[in-house]
């Protein structure tokens, strides 16, 4: 009997260490990985972190001898990971797991597997709108519509989850269906459907040339090949003797700083001010244009309310020089930029590190940009009217040049 009681005595402590040394690698990337023990405050934090290790280690006791279901040490450390990033109060930073950080690369590569929706999350309600609906997904088959609010995922409520976590659920093997509650705009009611997950390919730049020398791009989002996208659309635009230009920025959600930033040194003047950060210490970057080459033609840039971020850079170097005529309605003012840190164990972080300005040193974060012509886009319309307004005043231009 002795020895069968020391001998669990033996395996409970083992069982005890092995979920304190999950804790203890956990506090260690959240206060040591990420530069938290910081001269003078090294002592104060080293105390408590061993306060919340004493505490973490209260907590697990108390999960593990009172929660109804088990649950790995694995996840209680993601949960703290996780715990560790939503306490900063902020709806852009955020914990990757290595299945969420591999989608995210995925995702910037233009390709994924998933049901074909592009969705916005508001930052303070947490609703998730869908602003567009790929053609020949399962979306599409399913009847989403541009307007719709996901409510739920595999039948949990998503409405305190960050977008990139939803977006995840909604991803898998292809020919899988993935169970998604939504708001119809549409109906006016709830609906919950089965929606079969398919590989999608979003090119980020659709062009077309249009009546009277009109050229037309759509920009969707900035990933990685955004900007030789453009820089090639406009080239061959203007070899099919465009006149003028119109970007249609609306609905872009934003994506990759140095994406905007080599569109617009393209677009710019050389030694011209692009956009300049700055973090809390007041430290940054300037990005000024480098090329000898710049857009001369008059050009327009649709925006609304879902312009956000990049995008936001993107029409705020436009309308501080001059050099185009912003129609639609008054951006979505996300004047901010996060670093995604890649971690050794190949997960990640999202955090917000610095604002961003415009050339004039404006801050939009919050106040949006407003356009020089405001357009509001009825949904009783049958016609793009936002668009057909912007050809208009594009005309205009085309006639004072």
């Amino acid at each position: 009997m002795k020895k069968q009681y020391w001998r669990g005595v033996g395996i409970g402590c083992a069982c005890l260490l092995a979920i304190q040394l999950v804790i203890i690698v956990a506090l260690n990337i959240m206060f040591d990985g990420v530069g938290f023990y910081v001269g003078a405050n090294h002592s104060a934090l080293g105390e408590k972190a061993g306060e919340t290790l004493s505490k973490m280690n209260t907590l697990n006791y108390y999960i593990s001898e009172n929660y109804l279901d088990d649950v790995s040490d694995e996840d209680k450390a993601e949960g703290i990971y996780k715990g560790m990033l939503d306490s900063l109060g902020d709806p852009y930073s955020c914990y990757y797991t290595k299945e969420e950080y591999d989608e995210l690369m995925q995702d910037n590569s233009g390709t994924y597997c998933g049901i074909g929706a592009v969705v916005t999350q508001d930052s303070e309600s947490g609703l998730v709108t869908i602003i567009r609906v790929i053609k020949g997904s399962g979306s599409e088959e399913a009847g989403l519509k541009e307007g719709d609010v996901i409510t739920k995922v595999s039948g949990e409520d998503i409405s305190k989850v960050d977008l990139t976590s939803i977006v995840a659920k909604m991803k898998g093997k292809e020919g899988t269906k993935v169970e998604v509650e939504i708001y119809s705009k549409e109906k006016m009611a709830y609906e919950t459907l089965k929606i079969e997950r398919k590989k999608v390919e979003i090119p980020s730049v659709a062009s077309s040339m249009k009546k009277d020398g009109i050229g037309y791009i759509a920009v969707s989002s900035f990933d990685e090949l955004t900007d030789e996208q453009f820089i090639e659309a406009v080239d061959q635009l203007k070899k099919k003797d465009m006149k003028g230009l119109i970007v249609d920025l609306r609905n872009n959600g934003g994506g990759m700083l140095t994406s905007v930033v080599n569109m617009l040194d393209y677009m710019l003047p050389k030694g011209k001010m692009i956009v300049s950060t700055k973090d809390k210490n007041g430290k940054g970057e300037e990005y000024k244009s480098t090329s000898d080459d710049y857009f001369d033609l008059p050009l327009v840039v649709l925006v609304n309310g879902n312009t956000a971020s990049a995008s936001e850079v993107f029409s705020g170097a436009v309308k501080d020089y001059g050099i185009g005529t912003l129609v639609g309605t008054k951006t979505f003012g996300k004047g901010i930029v996060q670093s995604v840190i890649p971690l050794s164990d190949g997960t990640a972080i999202k955090i917000t590190t610095s604002k961003y300005y415009t050339p004039n040193g404006k801050n939009i974060h919050g106040t949006g940009i407003e356009p020089d012509i405001e357009v509001e886009l009825k949904t009783t319309d049958k016609e793009d009217y936002q668009y057909e307004q912007a050809e208009t005043a594009l005309k205009k231009l085309m006639k004072e040049k």
